[in-house]
């Protein structure tokens, strides 16, 4: 038979089994804007390698959406039905159903998080959007997302360099420090372009409690209502870059403006690049003014790396507005292996909001199951977890030779450990690293006897804080997608 007669690659079972494509939405709800993406992963296994992980060889952004400014009613809420009239267009335009979505990220930040209704809007657009679709929140998830978004860690990984993202939004700046291409750091403070805005004659129409203290250690007492000059803008906008600069270059802060631990050691850097709305100033792409301090946080900025103020030199623009729902759409989502263990995918999946526990212990020649056991019981009770909790995923690594013996001690020393979870007939859910899911979940159900609904899937690594969704299995692949996000809504 012909190369012709033999039709498209992509119909052929085989090549299906090792590559598997998947469409992500990414939904970015920030202090000034709100825009979505669509993007198109490819993912192939690491056949070569002998293992059954799946990597990312190519993503195609599909759509991007306008960036909108995030719609408020008042001081205290975001505006709800203007919110999902944004949202809803995005997906008509991109012609995209939310049925036809695998996986992807919400994200509220910097300031837009901060609403009294964050929460609960967060949870509706995540279900309108697509099953899959995880409300997420945090700041140093920001700073990572920011960093691939805005192709510093392609730059990094390309030349081998140790490369600072510095992502000015309009409520928030995130740094994000990446080594060969790897995000090892990030840190967050609260310096933004839009925490005051003002009217055309001048009068502030919208203060963030940020804003206010900004103003202050610029020497002035602003209120809701107060009339400013374009001087008095210009000198809070200055304060402001040079606490950007204080951060970088690892100088003291003001107690409040770091709203994260900050990044202890930047190391020898080879160069840095800005991203984020304010980004657009620094690079000079945008020069309108939207009656807030982003363009003059942007110049300010600019000047002070022209005048030599940062360590390092400043990178060729990449992605800046549109850095983080990028990130959010393209780089927040792993593939299982494709040697899971699933007793009932309809019981089982798709399953959202799982709150990741990985215990440490040592995986030596000889697997001893006490050892696994108290390891695990351990460090459930430190996060006041225990086996009955629901909505648990436990993380677990495996190492060495995958004999028998050493299987059936490991999972001996799981299900000793979750015995409560047991007994109270609730699913499994693990997340191993290795590559022996199936075997695993084979000994736990055949051997060990336990009933309970069991999902084991392989070739994902997670953290503790991590929150996991878990999309419906993939055919032929066998794969599941695995949505990876931070600690929802930390208040930070």
């Amino acid at each position: 038979m012909s190369e012709e007669d033999a039709g498209p690659i992509e119909l052929n079972p085989i090549w299906q089994q090792d590559n598997v494509t998947l469409r992500s939405v990414g939904v970015d709800i920030g202090s000034s804007g709100t825009q979505v993406a669509f993007s198109r992963l490819h993912l192939r296994r690491i056949g070569e390698d002998l293992t059954s992980r799946y990597t990312v060889i190519h993503r195609e952004t599909l759509y991007q959406s306008p960036v909108a400014l995030t719609p408020y009613t008042g001081e205290h809420a975001i505006d709800a039905a203007r919110l999902a009239g944004i949202v809803g267009d995005a997906y008509h335009a991109a012609r995209q159903h939310p049925d036809g979505i695998d996986t992807g990220m919400l994200i509220l930040t910097g300031e837009a998080l901060r609403r009294e209704n964050a929460a609960r809007l967060a949870d509706l657009l995540s279900g309108y959007c697509g099953e899959l679709v995880c409300a997420s929140a945090g700041h140093n998830m920001e700073a990572m997302l920011a960093a691939y978004g805005s192709g510093a860690a392609r730059v990094s990984h390309d030349n081998g360099t140790r490369i600072l993202n510095i992502d000015i939004g309009g409520g928030t700046t995130k740094l994000g420090l990446i080594a060969g291409g790897r995000v090892v750091a990030t840190a967050a403070l609260h310096v933004g372009g839009r925490l005051q805005v003002v009217d055309d004659d001048g009068r502030i129409t919208r203060l963030e409690p940020a804003g206010r203290g900004h103003a202050s250690r610029a020497g002035f007492s602003w209120s809701l209502g107060d009339t400013v000059t374009p001087s008095e803008l210009d000198r809070v906008a200055i304060d402001m870059a040079d606490a950007i600069v204080a951060a970088v270059t690892q100088r003291p802060l003001p107690d409040g403006l770091f709203l994260t631990e900050p990044i202890r050691d930047l190391g020898p850097l080879d160069g840095v690049m800005f991203s984020g709305g304010v980004g657009e100033y620094v690079y000079g792409r945008e020069d309108r003014d939207f009656n807030d301090l982003g363009r003059r946080l942007g110049k300010s900025v600019r000047a002070r790396v022209d005048a030599g103020a940062l360590p390092a030199p400043m990178l060729a623009a990449g992605e800046c507005i549109r850095a983080t729902v990028l990130g959010a759409s393209e780089y927040s989502v792993q593939l299982s292996g494709n040697t899971s263990y699933i007793s009932d995918p309809d019981a089982l999946l798709p399953r959202r909001n799982l709150q990741v526990v990985r215990p440490e212990y040592t995986m030596d020649k000889q697997v001893d199951p006490d050892e696994i056991a108290t390891a695990i019981r351990r460090h459930l009770a430190g996060f006041d977890a225990d086996g009955a909790t629901p909505d648990l995923a436990l993380a677990i690594e495996w190492a060495g030779e995958p004999s028998h013996d050493r299987l059936f001690g490991f999972a001996q020393g799981i299900a000793c450990a979750l015995r409560e979870r047991i007994d109270a007939c609730l699913p499994l859910y693990l997340v191993l690293d290795g590559d022996v899911a199936m075997t695993l979940g084979s000994i736990l159900r055949e051997e060990l006897g336990v009933a309970n609904e069991l999902l084991v899937i392989d070739g994902v690594r997670l953290l503790d804080f991590d929150y996991i969704d878990i999309g419906s299995i993939r055919e032929p692949s066998r794969t599941v997608p695995v949505t990876i996000k931070s600690l929802v809504f930390n208040h930070g």
